[in-house]
């Protein structure tokens, strides 16, 4: 059994969804999962559609040839096409914050994912053992203000090695280098401690304290080259009163960093997230 996932994005016009869906059901294909939104406000259609082909003789390479030239170039589409058969690759990114790292790892041991970790890049030499005792290869690439280039073409290396999809930040303390943003579009995940976008900066959870908030949040966001402005993934908050602490307040922000991440990283090995205008569809 082949099973196949299409993400589409282009201008609506009527006669899509039946389109799409004949060229499944002549090509032998049936239909487990279909959603579609129209930005109405736009005139854009965003689809997300998934089928499985029984057929011994199904050829996945013609097939989507084929929906490309026959589909795809009629509409003026925007469209990434899937199999089950690949498992997509996760390097992460982190610093000296463990907790992030640990639900990560611990969910991944727990094979709650389909993906493979192949490796995890730091500037830090502290989590080394989280790394060892999950044994996943730790790399420590050290980051200082004159050796940014070399820490860049180190990080680089190491990503094209392992053949990495996508790469996770699990609170990473370093801004991520233009190249690599370039390498990856839409494939950088970040946790920002803060529910975007308000009180961004080094101590969001102290100026919250300050202002006597009553939710603090925290988002899950793709990187771009503007700093904590990129497409939001997932969001979540958490009530506080004025009986909580700084520290009370560091606690739950930490609780929700790991919750809203595992949550974005969920939705993009799914292959739930279309990014448009710095904006994302997030499909259920």
């Amino acid at each position: 059994m082949h099973k196949i996932l299409i993400l589409i994005h282009c201008k609506d016009t009527s006669g899509i969804i039946a389109t799409v869906t004949n060229y499944i059901y002549n090509s032998g294909g049936n239909i487990v999962y279909i959603d579609q939104h129209v930005d109405s406000e736009n005139g854009i259609f965003f689809m997300r559609l998934e089928s499985v082909f029984d057929s011994s003789d199904f050829n996945y390479d013609l097939f989507k040839t084929n929906f490309g030239t026959e589909i795809g170039d009629t509409y003026q589409m925007k469209w990434k096409m899937y199999t089950s058969d690949y498992t997509p690759k996760m390097a992460l990114f982190v610093s000296k914050y463990d907790h992030c790292l640990y639900d990560i790892l611990s969910r991944y041991n727990a094979r709650e994912w389909n993906v493979e970790i192949p490796l995890i890049i730091s500037n830090h030499p502290d989590l080394e053992p989280v790394a060892h005792n999950f044994k996943i290869p730790y790399h420590h690439v050290p980051v200082t203000k004159d050796t940014k280039k070399e820490a860049e073409a180190k990080q680089i290396a190491l990503l094209k090695e392992f053949n990495i999809d996508f790469i996770v930040l699990a609170r990473y303390m370093q801004i991520v280098s233009e190249k690599i943003i370039t390498l990856y579009p839409n494939k950088i995940i970040n946790i920002h401690h803060s529910f975007l976008p308000a009180f961004v900066g080094a101590k969001p959870y102290h100026s919250a304290f300050k202002r006597g908030v009553k939710i603090i949040g925290a988002t899950s966001h793709y990187v771009t080259e503007e700093l904590d402005a990129g497409p939001i993934i997932e969001q979540d908050v958490t009530r506080v009163t004025h009986t909580h602490s700084i520290k009370d307040l560091i606690m739950k922000g930490k609780d929700l960093e790991k919750i809203v991440l595992s949550r974005a990283i969920k939705l993009h090995i799914e292959r739930k997230t279309i990014v448009h205008d710095n904006k994302t569809i997030i499909f259920s």
